[in-house]
């Protein structure tokens, strides 16, 4: 049985340009989870770190900017919102990325140090060092 002491983590840099939403979020919630890991085991968080450069870059395919919505409540009433993924992506197109990448993953204890390990970020530059 691996330890938490005995976890290494790796840094993987994914590139948005030219990627589909989906796709792209498949293999980035597959770092986060560690299920490409030898020692894998379900019950740890194993996963990697993932730094996203160029998420403004990223395709939606068919009418999904147009189309998709993303609906929030702000708990008070008459707070509901919907927002099309268009104008989301205008506004912060982080958010979109990671609301796929958050509806990926087991809604159990481990989600947010997973989500706590995906870093996002609108241009090519980021502040995390030389990482390939």
């Amino acid at each position: 049985m691996i330890k938490t002491a005995d976890i290494k983590r790796a840094w993987h840099l994914l590139d948005c340009k030219g990627q589909t939403l989906g796709r792209l979020s498949t293999k980035i919630a597959g770092l986060l989870t560690g299920k490409g890991k030898v020692d894998y085991t379900p019950h740890m968080d194993m996963g990697d770190f993932v730094v996203v450069i160029n998420s403004q870059d990223i395709i939606l395919t068919g009418n999904k900017l147009l189309d998709k919505q993303y609906s929030r409540h702000s708990g008070h009433p008459g707070g509901f919102t919907q927002e099309a993924a268009g104008r989301l992506m205008d506004r912060d197109s982080r958010k979109v990325i990671e609301h796929a990448v958050n509806g990926m993953l087991a809604k159990n204890k481990l989600q947010d140090p997973r989500m706590s390990r995906l870093k996002v970020y609108k241009g090519k530059d980021h502040p995390h060092g030389d990482i390939t």
